[in-house]
């Protein structure tokens, strides 16, 4: 495994961490093809929407995505540690921008409502572009020494920093450009913006982790020790974020200040950017397991910040605070999670292992925003800020009755 050539060593942890030869570029094209990821959803929706009339059509076909994409990753994410990542992520992007084109021209050309669904689906073929980033600084810094851990503690810190920049401009972004040029412009730049950076994060062959080709026998990363238990933390955790997500904007639409909703959830991504950045200066904990059960109980106690200044304030600017704080422990949860997922995945099969993680968190998500609306619809918008402090709640649960599998040594 290659470590870092010994370098003038600056104190912030950050540019020691980019001091790394070849982290730059392969950060940069990450960060490029990562962006799309927060547009495609918005921008799906207002191009649908415009062009049929129907959010109801517009929610249905990304959602047949998301579900595709959950059953999907987790193979290309398999590929990807069997045969590399420029050899894989190059044409499973490929496809998935050919999705994207495809359901712009259906759109375009009033192709039936089928095709929509059939090109929204073949979407599903993009790859982790996050955790494949994760990947590399895990082959680069993936040794035993102090160093190496608290390098890896930056960089997934970083990552996770990265994640809530690219959700919190990628929706702005696209609703800018589906408005100020036509509905298809977010679509058409976003699958530009994906193929471009993945051309350039793989054509970094030199941070490459090599490929590992899998025995028959290998078993899948959900059966090694404490792995199932951590999927379960993301589940819930991921109930949190679309619960949160849904509740905001009928709360905000109760207001009469529904184009104000977005804003809003970008104060919360914005708390758990800045968090995670925080989160990375500081020393990895010796003990990260229970360090992960200190997030969610800190997730946990943030998210009656929301419930009260809905409640008992009724202001959105109140939730618009009371979301930048709750946001404080979001990054910090996640970059913990992350972590131990590293840890407890077999070796050969760490791009599989942390597609699975952000699956769960998918489908806790799509459970989280079913159960929101739910709950709006029979008890109104502020009762609805009850669902995502019972997820976290329920993610607190798991993850203190999992600590003792996920915390043991990992078998390799």
């Amino acid at each position: 495994m290659p470590h870092p050539t010994p370098l003038a060593r600056p104190r912030n942890p950050y540019l020691r961490l980019f001091a790394t030869p070849g982290a730059r570029a392969f950060t940069l094209g990450n960060l490029v093809a990562r962006l799309p990821m927060g547009m495609f959803g918005v921008s799906a929706v207002i191009m649908i929407a415009g062009a049929r009339g129907s959010y109801a059509l517009a929610g249905a076909v990304t959602a047949t995505g998301l579900a595709a994409t959950a059953l999907v990753a987790p193979w290309t994410a398999r590929l990807v540690d069997r045969y590399g990542q420029a050899r894989t992520a190059v044409p499973t992007t490929a496809i998935a921008v050919c999705g994207s084109l495809a359901l712009l021209l259906c759109v375009r050309l009033d192709a039936p409502d089928w095709t929509l669904f059939a090109a929204y689906a073949a979407t599903a073929t993009t790859p982790n572009t996050g955790g494949m980033s994760r990947a590399r600084w895990a082959h680069l810094h993936g040794g035993p020494s102090a160093a190496d851990a608290a390098a890896l503690h930056t960089a997934n810190s970083f990552e996770q920093a990265a994640d809530e920049l690219c959700f919190m401009l990628g929706p702005v972004a696209a609703a800018f450009l589906c408005s100020a040029l036509f509905p298809e412009a977010g679509t058409l730049v976003g699958a530009v913006l994906l193929m471009t950076g993945v051309l350039i994060f793989a054509a970094q062959h030199a941070t490459e982790p090599p490929a590992t080709p899998r025995a028959p026998a290998a078993k899948s990363p959900v059966r090694a020790r404490g792995f199932a238990p951590l999927l379960a933390v993301f589940l819930a955790t991921g109930a949190v974020f679309g619960s949160l997500e849904v509740v905001t904007i009928a709360y905000a639409d109760a207001l009469g200040h529904r184009a104000a909703a977005g804003a809003v959830l970008a104060l919360q991504a914005a708390g758990s950017c800045v968090a995670g950045l925080l989160y990375g200066s500081a020393r990895p904990a010796r003990d990260t397991a229970r360090r992960l059960v200190g997030c969610l109980a800190a997730m946990t106690a943030l998210m009656w910040l929301p419930l009260l200044a809905a409640r008992a304030i009724g202001s959105l600017f109140a939730l618009g605070g009371a979301l930048l704080l709750a946001g404080a422990a979001t990054a910090p949860t996640m970059v913990t999670g992350m972590t131990l997922v590293q840890r407890r995945t077999p070796q050969g099969q760490l791009n599989e292992g942390m597609t699975l993680a952000v699956t769960a968190i998918l489908g806790g998500i799509a459970a989280g925003s079913a159960l929101g609306g739910q709950v709006i619809e029979h008890a109104g918008p502020e009762t609805g800020y009850v669902v995502p402090l019972c997820a976290a709640a329920t993610a607190l649960l798991l993850g203190a009755a999992g600590r003792g599998r996920y915390g043991a040594p990992a078998r390799r």
